[in-house]
């Protein structure tokens, strides 16, 4: 695997590896690794007595990342794991206290641009979608062997799309026929099933929703989210910071609130004279939620739904 493979252009790069760094001495972790765009800026960072910890699901990124931190002077390990796994890896690995962890969520651009990873609905390709190409579950096993009830929920919940039952409908009534075997084939049913002025009226491309809802159904997205930032902010040392980058509503929520929850003080319930909970803030949030910059977006379109939230772990937190 080249190292030339592996493209994709890091959001708010600046904005993200400078909000996150404390020490250029420190243990820090991107769980997230990608093609190494914000590893190789934090590392570059570091000291030689510091340590970049970099972790991906998709054995892609790990060989470009490994070619680009080759000679960075920090200490750095690559894993080939997914962060919902972070309590063992960093326990492997002996840091059990760290100076910052960056979570930088969604697909990436190479993943989507790679056309037979399926994961597009600009390419047609088999229905794949896997992250971690050693996982079972795929979109064609999704497409084709959910119940049509069942892929209404995720077309709703996980897409968003007001249209999700009907299109269920209309991928249970042509499987009876022949499988769905490919992007393009669901796309074309995707778009018999929205009515034609719903069609032109959309926003970016009809399939859009479905897709995403596919995609994160297949590589369980959500559900391993609050768990894994909770993980990262209980190994941080006190003035250590988390970082995490959202690219669509569903995910910016769990996160939003799970930092939220983390940086409350007392939970009793209102009209208690004295607090009996002793619940104390672990974390403090650092501003509001940033956003790309226009000059970003120029040269980046795909940022445009970006969030970075940042925090700090309080000095003291258990």
């Amino acid at each position: 695997m080249s190292d030339a493979v592996f493209q994709h252009v890091s959001v708010m790069p600046k904005e993200t590896v400078e909000g996150l760094l404390s020490t250029t001495a420190g243990v820090y972790v991107d769980c997230t690794l990608g093609g190494a765009g914000h590893a190789l800026r934090i590392a570059s960072r570091l000291s030689p007595a510091g340590w970049l910890i970099g972790i991906d699901q998709d054995a892609a990124a790990v060989a470009a990342a490994q070619a680009r931190l080759r000679d960075v002077p920090c200490r750095v390990s690559i894993v080939h794991d997914n962060f919902k796994n972070l309590e063992e890896i960093l326990g492997e690995l002996g840091a059990t206290a760290v100076d910052g962890v960056l979570f930088d969520l969604g697909v990436s651009s190479y993943q989507i641009d790679t056309a037979e990873r399926g994961f597009s609905y600009m390419h047609d390709a088999p229905l794949d979608m896997r992250m971690d190409e050693r996982q079972k579950l795929t979109a064609y096993e999704i497409v084709n062997t959910y119940s049509e009830e069942e892929l209404g929920r995720i077309f709703h919940e996980y897409g968003e799309e007001r249209w999700g039952k009907r299109i269920a409908a209309f991928i249970a009534e042509m499987r009876k026929e022949t499988p769905v075997r490919t992007t393009a084939e669901l796309v074309d049913i995707v778009c018999r099933a929205m009515p034609k002025a719903v069609r032109r009226a959309a926003a970016g491309h009809p399939a859009k929703r479905v897709f995403q809802a596919i995609r994160i159904e297949a590589n369980d997205e959500l559900s391993i989210l609050d768990a894994s930032i909770r993980t990262a902010v209980r190994h941080l040392r006190p003035g250590g910071r988390v970082a995490v980058l959202t690219f669509h509503s569903l995910e910016d929520r769990i996160v939003k609130n799970s930092l939220r929850d983390m940086a409350r003080g007392c939970v009793c319930p209102p009209g208690l004279p004295v607090c009996v909970c002793g619940h104390r803030p672990e974390i403090r949030l650092l501003g509001k939620a940033g956003k790309p910059g226009a000059d970003e977006l120029r040269g980046n379109p795909r940022a445009k739904s970006a969030k970075l939230r940042l925090a700090e772990k309080i000095s003291g937190a258990e």
